[in-house]
């Protein structure tokens, strides 16, 4: 009796009766045999020889030794063709419960692709494995006697027959590389089931913890009932089955909105899902029925989870035996896998074996090797070359490949075009980290540093992310030992991109280096770098290198060396350098003083002690290129500062990031020259300075400043020396104005409004007191005619441009110039203030608003100055204002009663006709001109005549010539014959001076030829009789201003240009002397 496989058997019994004919594939016993390799067969392997045979199955028995015994029929004693169809067999597995070993033989038919639709409609139906109430079935009824997923022990039907390879059916492509997809395949799908049913498992057990939490113990229960005014509170169950129930009722009543809005504030819910509301609970009556039988309670949801229980228990037992089941067989398969793959590898070996055995049966001559041998020299091979031992020996390891590489990489690495070889970066520094010999490895690491003999920025990027993937395979020790030498090596590098990419390695490979190497090695070698590369690009990343160095160094006895790296970067002559110093080494060196304490009691102090040893030393000649470079350090040194105020104040440990806190407005802070000079970024994140800031204000305007030391030391030791700094610089230099200005700006955006309004202000005001007896008018020392003026006007009152604001400002300034007017005192602090702030048009109105209040003025030495200062905003206000608002208030001082006051009107007058270009404004001031020079009121007044003089000299070179040969060389050659009959020698005297220095500035201007007949050779001969005239010490300038005369005498009725100049190149020394005098003033 042959035993029938029942799993080789038609889908149906109407194709058994199709293929009456087809012979039954019955199971060979291990006692058959199996046929042996047919005679002659070049591939079979020697009799002694150990066969290989596969492992196609497994006897996979449930690690507890029960089995289910599978009752499948078998076909008695009879015709050789009768067998069972797998719908009989599917439909006895189901009667008799055998739920998962349906399961297994429904997959398997699918993976084969024949679907059963009995198998397919029982399993995809979710009642038949659903029990509403009962109890559950007996052990042996459902699980069989063995457990749920055990499998036949014995020899009876469990074991899949291996069947016997030969070396001439072996299908080498079946055991390849893919060979195990189909294992792979069913481990993934056990993985999966395994997932599912832990998820599962999972599930329930959060269940049944939330069910047994939410019980209400005994006692209260009694309570309950004994106080029916005390209501029980609900559990989740109850509340979820609630929520699905008036969820279901508003969608039913078309109450959309509500029921979106209900489902929005019950996120943790399925409403669309009966079965989430919990495992085996019987949907309840909707809302509307519940109420209609509210006399008949339906039973309680409590008694249903109770009922529910047994089903929970019986449901966990069930999932833990399926994953002990999978669990056990993902075991088996992982070690079929690996004797699978044991199994190719030792197939593979014996290949190369039989194709030697088959090649030399197949020539079907008996040759002797030596003859073989001979024979196949023929072939054209080469192993005697160091490629053709390369190529003759293949690689059979991890280790041969890396030795292998090590040794034919430099012979790639130069015939590789220069523009690709980037692409073997990562072949060099693969084989670099895993190579066992150092000194291939050092070979390599040279290879790379040298790849590129120029690289370019995409290349150095390149090279150095494979520097820093290296450093982090190989840590630190391999990092100084391998890395570092190749730096070395390359820091005096003819070519700058080569430096570049040392200056470049030092920084990215700070972080993975012994801090003691960082702090010694490698700073000094950036540091000499610094001092000695003369090109710009490698200096600049020099000093990003040495600012990333500073973020990680942790000596503190390199303070004193990192300040003097920056004062030496910080006086590089390049500014791509200066701005890397500003962007990064300062903010990492501020970041590391603030780590050690130090940044408000050593660095900003030392800063300030070195910049008034400069003003010391520079009372008369002040370096300000040196007083720029600390200055701007300590610009660069507001926003760490700042950050340390906060970190350290009061109020620090009270900050909240959960609250809401308002976003940081965009202009609260000053632009930061980079992310690190960010405040966010010190402090950490935009939340956490936000939720400081509110605290801060919040202190300053209410609780003060009392144990707040690193704010109290900027109020009572920072402000103060700064203010005193201030007041000892030149208010006529306009650099250092500008500098201090730009400083105070910043600190007093940094540290708020609230800071500026009730620390710098006070401060300042307490030392600019206006009033005259400010104001030392003999000495000129009082602190009004100081730099303290334009830099509190520029630097403080300007920092916030509320309306408020600008009142302040400009009742500062008007108060200035009265007091200033009214004292006599020089008004360079005034005229520095306008300059400052008229640099800027957003200023432009509020200083005419300041100069109208000067030309209303009761006092006329307060309008005199605000005819003078016109004069310097003139340059800089646009054409309209000029017209609109300049003018005027101009014309309404030119007829002021005060003789004073007019003449102090010329100046502006002139700057106007040297810089407008409107026709119509230019008439204007030409008339109010013309007024003072043909006005017979004014022809004694020497200082007028003098003014104006003077003003022609100055604006005559760069007005329009029209107005220049038209209007000023006519006048000036009136003035000078004027000047001829004058009866005081001192007023003549003056005014040949003047006409002197006028002369010589218009002398160098391209003059027609009429007019310099008629106009500028006649004065030139009226002030030639002045000159001799003048006394004795005036004999040099008559001396050459006849020389001048006389050549200009020469050119009348010639091209005087040409003439001039020649005439100019025949003169020695006095020609000389001659053009010095033209270069006097211009």
């Amino acid at each position: 009796m042959a035993s029938v496989n029942p799993f080789n058997l038609s889908d149906s019994e109407e194709e058994a009766e199709r293929r009456p004919n087809e012979t039954v594939d019955t199971e060979r016993s291990s006692s058959d045999g199996a046929p042996g390799p047919p005679p002659g067969n070049p591939f079979s392997p020697p009799a002694d020889a150990e066969r290989p045979t596969l492992l196609l199955a497994s006897n996979r028995t449930s690690p507890s030794g029960e089995g289910i015994s599978v009752a499948a029929p078998s076909a008695m004693a009879g015709p050789a063709d009768t067998r069972v169809s797998v719908d009989v067999i599917a439909a006895q597995l189901l009667r008799d419960q055998y739920i998962l070993t349906a399961l297994e033989f429904h997959t398997e038919l699918l993976e084969s692709g024949r679907e059963l639709p009995r198998l397919r409609d029982y399993f995809s139906n979710p009642g038949n494995f659903e029990r509403q109430s009962g109890t559950p079935p007996a052990k042996d009824q459902v699980l069989g006697p063995g457990g749920p997923l055990s499998k036949p022990q014995g020899g009876q039907g469990g074991h899949r027959a291996g069947s016997i390879s030969t070396l001439d059916s072996l299908d080498f492509a079946r055991y390849s590389d893919d060979g195990n997809r189909e294992s792979d395949e069913r481990v993934a799908v056990l993985e999966f089931e395994l997932r599912k049913a832990k998820e599962t498992i999972q599930a329930l057990r959060a269940n049944l913890t939330q069910a047994a939490e939410s019980e209400v113990p005994s006692q209260e229960r009694k309570n309950f009932k004994s106080s029916p005014e005390i209501q029980e509170p609900i559990r989740p169950l109850e509340k979820r089955a609630l929520n699905f129930l008036v969820n279901e009722y508003l969608l039913k009543n078309e109450y959309k909105l509500s029921s979106i809005t209900f489902s929005d504030e019950n996120d943790d819910q399925d409403f669309e899902l009966w079965d989430d509301v919990g495992l085996n609970i019987p949907k309840p009556p909707d809302l509307l029925q519940l109420y209609r039988n509210c006399g008949t309670s339906p039973p309680s949801l409590r008694d249903r989870v109770d009922v529910s229980v047994g089903s929970f228990d019986l449901l966990q037992y069930l999932l833990l035996k399926v994953v002990q089941e999978l669990e056990y067989q993902i075991s088996l398969l992982n070690s079929e896998k690996e004797s699978l793959a044991g199994q190719i590898k030792k197939l593979q070996r014996c290949v190369p074996e039989c194709m030697f055995v088959y090649m030399s049966q197949s020539v079907g001559l008996k040759l002797s090797p030596a003859f073989q041998q001979a024979l196949l020299s023929f072939c054209r091979m080469c192993s005697d070359s160091r490629l053709g031992a390369e190529v003759s020996r293949i690689a059979d390891s991890e280790e041969s490949v890396m030795l292998m590489l090590g040794r034919c990489l430099p012979h790639i690495v130069p015939n590789v075009l220069l523009a690709k070889r980037e692409e073997l970066i990562p072949l060099i520094l693969c084989t670099a980290c895993l190579h066992p010999e150092p000194k291939e490895r050092d070979q390599l690491l040279h290879i790379l540093f040298n790849l590129i003999k120029r690289p370019d920025d995409e290349q150095r990027q390149m090279i150095l992310t494979g520097c820093v993937a290296f450093a982090r395979h190989v840590g630190p020790t391999r990092v100084e030992a391998e890395l570092l030498p190749q730096c070395w090596e390359q820091i005096n590098h003819k070519y700058p991109e080569r430096r570049l990419l040392v200056a470049e390695s030092c920084g990215a490979l700070a972080p993975y280096l012994p801090k003691e190497i960082r702090s010694s090695l490698v700073l000094s070698m950036l540091q000499q770098m610094l001092a000695e590369d003369k090109a710009d690009m490698v200096r600049e990343a020099v000093v990003k290198s040495l600012g990333i160095i500073m973020g990680y160094i942790d000596d503190p006895d390199k303070y004193s060396q990192g300040f003097e790296l920056m004062l030496l970067s910080l006086g590089d002559p390049s500014e791509r350098v200066v701005s890397a110093v500003h962007q990064v080494f300062i903010p990492a060196f501020a970041a590391w003083t603030t780590e050690l304490g130090t940044l408000h009691t050593a660095l900003i102090p030392s800063l300030l002690a070195r910049i008034e040893k400069l003003l010391m030393q520079g009372e008369h000649s002040l370096d300000e290129h040196k007083l720029h470079v600390f200055l701007s350090a300590l610009q660069s040194l507001i926003p760490p500062l700042f950050a340390v105020v906060l970190q350290n104040a009061p109020f620090t440990s009270r900050a909240n990031l959960h609250r809401d806190t308002p976003a940081i407005e965009v202009t609260r802070f000053p632009r930061p020259a980079s992310p690190l000079q960010d405040v966010a970024t010190i402090i950490g994140s935009r939340e956490m300075l936000s939720a400081l800031l509110l605290l801060y204000d919040h202190q300053l305007e209410h609780e003060g400043t009392t144990g707040w030391d690193s704010l109290l030391w900027v109020v009572n030791q920072l402000l103060p020396q700064l203010i005193e700094i201030v007041g000892r610089i030149n208010v006529t230099s306009s650099t250092c104005v500008h500098e201090f200005s730009r400083f105070f700006w910043r600190l007093c955006r940094t540290f708020g409004k609230i800071f500026t309004n009730t620390k710098v202000k006070p401060q300042f005001q307490e030392i600019l007191r206006l009033s005259e007896e400010n104001v030392d008018a003999s000495t000129g020392n009082g602190i009004l005619t100081k730099a303290t003026v334009p830099i509190y006007a520029t630097g403080v009152l300007t920092c916030y441009n509320q309306e408020e604001d600008r009142k302040l400002l400009v009742g500062f300034l008007e108060d200035v110039m009265t007091t200033l007017s009214l004292s006599h005192a020089p008004l360079d602090s005034l005229k520095a203030s306008f300059v400052e702030l008229g640099a800027n048009p957003v200023y432009h109105e509020l200083l005419l608003t300041v100069l109208w209040y000067g030309v209303v003025h009761t006092s006329a030495l307060v309008r005199c100055t605000a005819a003078r200062m016109f004069e310097l905003l003139v340059k800089g206000v646009n054409e309209t204002l000029v017209a609109q608002r300049v003018v005027p208030a101009l014309i309404t001082l030119s007829s002021d009663p005060e003789i004073s006051v007019r003449i102090s009107t010329i100046p502006a007058f002139g700057t106007i006709m040297e810089t407008v270009t409107q026709k119509e404004l230019l008439e204007r001031v030409k008339m109010q001109l013309a007024s003072f020079l043909e006005d017979p009121q004014y022809q004694d007044q020497h200082s007028l005549h003098m003014e104006i003089i003077r003003t022609f000299g100055r604006v005559g070179p760069n007005a329009e010539p029209r107005f220049r040969d038209e209007f000023v060389l006519p006048h000036l050659h009136k003035l000078a014959l004027a000047n001829n009959s004058q009866a005081v020698e001192s007023k003549r005297s003056d005014i040949a001076t003047q006409l002197f220095e006028a002369y010589s500035a218009l002398s160098c201007c391209f003059i027609s030829e009429e007019v310099m007949v008629n106009h500028f050779l006649p004065g030139l001969r009226c002030l030639r009789t002045d000159m001799e005239q003048l006394s004795p010490e005036h004999e040099v300038r008559h001396t050459r201003q006849c020389i001048s005369m006389s050549i200009a005498s020469s050119l009348v009725g010639e091209d005087a240009k040409t003439k001039f100049l020649s005439k100019m190149g025949q003169l020695t020394t006095s020609g000389a002397m001659l053009a010095n005098v033209f270069q006097r003033k211009k």
